[in-house]
């Protein structure tokens, strides 16, 4: 079976040999296609069209031809829309044919999203190898633990030889440090045939500061009218925002149709700046909702820091389908448990700080924290709209991620930062609540390796990455003194990145061993007595209560009237007058005892589970 997304820009091959190759270029005159890199190269012009588009058909070139565009007889650029870039961000790029091929997954529709159980992964970093390749060895081992989704971290062509991925500047192109590809393709397909959905994080906020092209040629990709972290905001609602917006929309359905990708999460949306109506995240969901096939299941997912429930609707005569998006990371369920369980109170988990408990009730009940409540780190701003009618399964869960580990100074995982009974309680609530979780690589057997902030530019940039990286630790009381922050190791440094590859030897230690047997036994028992039960998720009714300042109940009623029960003591010390009201026990902490909990008295950092059928 072949797939492939015919695209209005890039390098397409056609049946009959030849090539298409587009480019909207509205700030050049003159456009060529540029082969070879020796002393003769050979120019062939592009044609002007309408809107600032360059188009030329040739049969000079077949797959495996690499190219560029020269601009106005002087700059030599590459594709924008280039599926691979062999020698990096400053190389040509290649011509690639989608139909070379073939898929052997063709009775693939997904699986629901209420059965997602998620696994957050850095190709450089996962593996030794830190290929797409060296990825597919490990899939066995993740369909065994029980993941249902891969999630990949941005794997569009970044500059240098490492990088997070957030700072890409081809996103068509897989990064060719992790393979070629064809090499994407069969790690996607090989987690099909185990079972499991891959999702990809996409990054439509902004292009990376080294090795983006566009403003030599095509300017109107950026606008002034609005600013972002990272500079002038992506031009998605100015005049000649349609070839922009397009971009964005075929890259989602690019990586939906031609690689199989089950679903995408799109990073940090509220940096995306746009007034018009509707707005590009409205559009480009509903040209993804549209575009598949019905019977295939395909995620879209948000990081979103409004909480802006809107784009979480559902269809209730559906399925409880989603309007547009199917669920969003929830920042907020994570900045609760991690003040319960380490104390740290500064910077954005100062929001947190006053009354944890009943925000991670409210989490686990409601989906966000913030509804409509003014944020204090935000300078007094509210944050977040009502949930009301959401289901549990649009509010991921986690207690680590590639962001709240790797923005630390030094990568700290949570356990080094808390105590083991505190991260196993957590863990606890997190793998068996409704709401799917998300688990960060190397969390289920305890990785001790540091997951650091590392990429690989050139001398001057590097400098000032390094700084401020540096610089941003400073609103932390540690790191006040520039002594102590010269500490923090340097970004580009090679050393960083290896320091943050997973060490699976540890598996084999007693520690490590049953910290994976701990994940793998709950997982199950997610599967077997709360996934059955999220069918009808729209239909699930939930509420919490806060017991002193530890102690925390929450039921979730569904639609076949079972009743799962949360009851866990989220302190020091123990806690009485939490009395089980429910028969079956699913999970309970190995330090409570049968007698203990009839009486209603609970361990310190112990948690229960019950299930009334």
């Amino acid at each position: 079976m072949k797939r492939r997304h015919d695209m209005p820009f890039g390098a397409q091959c056609r049946d009959d040999g030849s090539v298409l190759f587009r480019l909207w270029a509205p700030a050049a005159r003159q456009v060529e296609l540029c082969l070879g890199d020796g002393n003769r190269p050979t120019h062939i012009p592009l044609d002007p069209r309408d809107s600032g588009w360059f188009e030329l058909v040739t049969d000079a070139v077949k797959p495996g031809s690499q190219y560029r565009f020269r601009i106005d007889d002087a700059q030599k650029v590459p594709d924008p829309a280039s599926r691979f870039q062999p020698r990096d961000v400053h190389g040509p790029s290649e011509v690639i044919d989608p139909d070379a091929f073939f898929w052997r997954d063709h009775a693939w529709r997904g699986r629901r999203w209420e059965e997602a159980v998620i696994y957050e992964l850095h190709v450089g970093t996962f593996t030794p190898g830190g290929t797409f390749v060296a990825a597919r060895e490990r899939l066995d081992y993740l369909a065994e633990l029980g993941i249902t989704a891969l999630e990949l971290m941005p794997v569009a062509d970044f500059p240098g030889q490492r990088n997070w991925g957030y700072d890409g500047v081809y996103p068509f192109a897989p990064d060719s440090s992790y393979g070629r590809p064809e090499d994407l393709k069969e790690l996607v397909q090989s987690a099909h045939s185990r079972g499991m959905m891959v999702l990809l994080d996409v990054v439509y906020n902004h292009f990376g500061p080294e090795g983006n092209y566009l403003g030599c040629y095509a300017p109107q990709f950026f606008t002034d009218r609005h600013h972002t972290p990272w500079g002038d905001g992506i031009n998605f609602d100015g005049s000649e925002s349609r070839a922009v917006r397009d971009f964005f929309i075929h890259n989602a359905l690019y990586w939906l149709t031609e690689y199989h990708f089950d679903g995408l999460r799109l990073d940090a949306v509220h940096a995306i700046a746009d007034d018009s109506a509707p707005d590009i995240l409205t559009e480009l969901a509903d040209t993804v909702r549209s575009s598949v096939a019905p019977d295939r299941h395909v995620h879209l997912v948000l990081e979103n820091d409004r909480n802006q429930s809107r784009f979480l609707q559902r269809r209730v005569k559906q399925r409880c389908r989603p309007r547009s998006y199917t669920a969003q990371w929830n920042d907020d369920i994570h900045h609760a448990l991690h003040v319960l369980i380490t104390s740290e109170r500064e910077a954005y988990y100062s929001d947190y700080s006053k009354h944890p408990l009943d925000q991670l009730g409210r989490c686990l009940a409601e989906g966000f924290a913030y509804q409509g409540e003014v944020s204090l780190y935000r300078n007094g701003e509210t944050r977040g709209e009502a949930t009301k009618g959401l289901p549990p399964i649009a509010f991921i869960s986690f207690l680590q991620n590639h962001d709240q580990v790797g923005n630390r100074p030094f990568g700290e995982r949570i356990t080094k930062l808390a105590d083991p009974r505190a991260v196993r309680a957590a863990s606890a609530i997190l793998l068996l609540a409704p709401s799917p979780p998300l688990l960060f690589m190397g969390e289920e057997f305890g990785a001790k390796t540091p997951f650091l902030f590392f990429c690989d530019f050139e001398k001057d940039l590097a400098a000032a990455v390094t700084a401020g990286r540096r610089n941003e630790s400073a609103h932390f009381t540690e790191f006040s003194d520039p002594a102590e922050r010269e500490r923090i190791p340097d970004p580009n440094a090679a050393t960083t990145f290896e320091a943050s590859r997973l060490n699976w030897s540890v598996i084999a230690q007693p520690h490590h061993g049953e910290r994976l047997g701990f994940y793998r036994r709950l997982l199950t028992l997610r599967s077997e007595y709360i996934v059955p039960r999220l069918s009808s998720a729209c239909r699930i009714k939930a509420n919490y209560e806060v017991h002193g300042d530890r102690g925390l109940s929450a039921r979730w009623r569904f639609a076949d009237n079972s009743e799962l029960t949360l009851l866990a003591n989220l302190g020091t010390a123990p806690l009485s007058g939490l009395t089980p009201s429910a028969s079956q026990i699913i999970y309970v902490s190995e330090e409570v005892s049968g007698d203990a909990l009839q009486r209603g008295t609970m361990p310190a950092w112990s948690v229960a589970w019950f299930l009334d059928l």
